[in-house]
């Protein structure tokens, strides 16, 4: 008997538009000539998004292992846009700091991104579309108290 597997079910349609977004955002990007490639601008973004971060929590974030996020840091401090200071309370992990010279780049994409939201909210009311960002908050908080409360479980039966 074969499977039933809905691909409009709530998974697979938040898996695919992210995947979609993140492939339009990419070559919107490298057409853009930033300097920067997709993933190094992604690590740009959520380091300017989590202030000063260590380089753990932001590979954590942005759902890539160290060494990718390393790679990526790497030339990112190579072009001047970040600093990576060793963290004051644990001299074994780094911190990743934004310098005053990403902020022309982090313009730069936040111009592009809101573009391709125009683009992507063309044809839905902005309404609609303001309820999907609101309905997308809730389920976005809901899944991280469930992860919270799973950390939490797991460290108070270690």
């Amino acid at each position: 008997m074969p499977r039933q597997i809905d691909p409009d079910s709530f998974g697979f349609l938040i898996t695919d538009t992210s995947r979609l977004i993140r492939a339009e955002m990419d070559r919107r990007i490298a057409e853009a000539g930033l300097g920067v490639t997709a993933g190094e601008g992604r690590a740009l973004s959520q380091a300017a998004r989590a202030g000063v971060v260590r380089q753990t929590v932001l590979a954590e974030r942005m759902g890539v292992e160290a060494m990718t996020l390393t790679t990526y840091l790497d030339r990112l401090e190579a072009r001047g846009l970040i600093e990576r200071r060793t963290d004051p309370t644990d001299r074994r992990a780094n911190l990743v700091h934004l310098t005053p010279k990403a902020d022309d780049v982090l313009v730069r994409m936040q111009e592009i991104g809101a573009a391709l939201r125009a683009d992507v909210a063309r044809d839905i009311p902005a309404a609609d579309w303001d309820h999907l960002l609101a309905t997308l908050k809730v389920a976005r908080t809901t899944l991280a108290g469930m992860r919270a409360d799973t950390i939490l479980r797991e460290s108070s039966a270690a």
